[in-house]
């Protein structure tokens, strides 16, 4: 990466995330920890499932290079950075702390972020539009089962790729998703809900997570915005200084493929059903 000639100049205005899920083996926390140092920002959006509070009921796994994520991210709002903490249905145990701040963290159960060229954007993490998740709690837990079995099949596969010299980054739960028609319908239907949302309310788009497929497109005139995940395909949306958003898929320290619609995007992850 190359380094910023003005230091006092933040990377970017904002920084937007969603579903780190620590506290699971499948969080990319190192990969995380580069993507942060790389990119000090005014505003930092952690948008739902930061702490997978769910799969934690099940087993708890803490890495060192997890607990440094949450140093990092409390020290960087010690040191000024605005911080905001949208919980998501993973650790929505923190919805019970609504308008409060810890360790100069705002948690929000929702907030509109204007950007520099004045658009309104609705940030919420998404689980309030998957039916599934509201309705079929049952399925949802069976789904984030299945999800973490995939992720963790994943890594192996992964590893085994880079000892054949494989070059690249394939995603076993990606490929499941494309193949699957039902996988497809779940995330435009999903996509559509969102963006309804933000229209009835007379904003320009939303940003959110959830569902853990990476994208910035233009649905009904309305510009629709998600993070993506730390689990599986290593993604984050910045704003920069002109207003412009930009999607960053994070591999090995540096930005591959930055994209600005989702057209070409060949990322992994399933619909978070969880």
């Amino acid at each position: 990466m190359v380094a910023h000639k003005n230091a006092r100049m933040p990377a970017v205005r904002s920084l937007f995330i969603s579903d780190i899920h620590l506290g699971t083996r499948g969080c990319q926390a190192t990969q995380l920890l580069d993507l942060l140092r790389e990119h000090p920002a005014q505003h930092l959006y952690l948008i739902g499932d930061i702490i997978d509070f769910w799969a934690m009921s099940r087993g708890v796994y803490w890495s060192p290079a997890q607990n440094t994520v949450v140093q990092k991210i409390l020290r960087r709002a010690r040191h000024g950075e605005q911080i905001t903490l949208i919980p998501g249905n993973h650790d929505e145990v923190l919805r019970e702390y609504i308008d409060t701040v810890f360790g100069e963290i705002k948690i929000q159960a929702e907030i509109v972020h204007t950007t520099v060229d004045g658009r309104r954007f609705l940030l919420v993490h998404g689980d309030e539009f998957d039916q599934v998740t509201l309705h079929h709690r049952w399925v949802a837990v069976i789904g984030d089962v299945a999800y973490n079995f995939l992720v963790r099949v994943n890594l192996l596969l992964s590893r085994l790729r880079r000892l054949l010299g494989r070059p690249g980054y394939w995603s076993l739960a990606g490929y499941a998703k494309r193949k699957v028609k039902t996988a497809m319908q779940f995330i435009f239907s999903f996509e559509e809900a969102v963006v309804r949302h933000a229209q009835d309310r007379g904003l320009d788009g939303v940003i959110c997570g959830h569902i853990h497929w990476a994208a910035i497109k233009e649905i009904n005139g309305l510009t629709y915005v998600n993070c993506g995940d730390w689990v599986d395909s290593c993604t984050a949306i910045v704003e920069h200084h002109d207003g412009r958003l930009e999607l960053i898929h994070w591999d090995g320290g540096t930005v591959a493929d930055e994209h600005t619609t989702d057209a070409n995007l060949n990322l992994p992850g399933i619909p978070d059903v969880a």
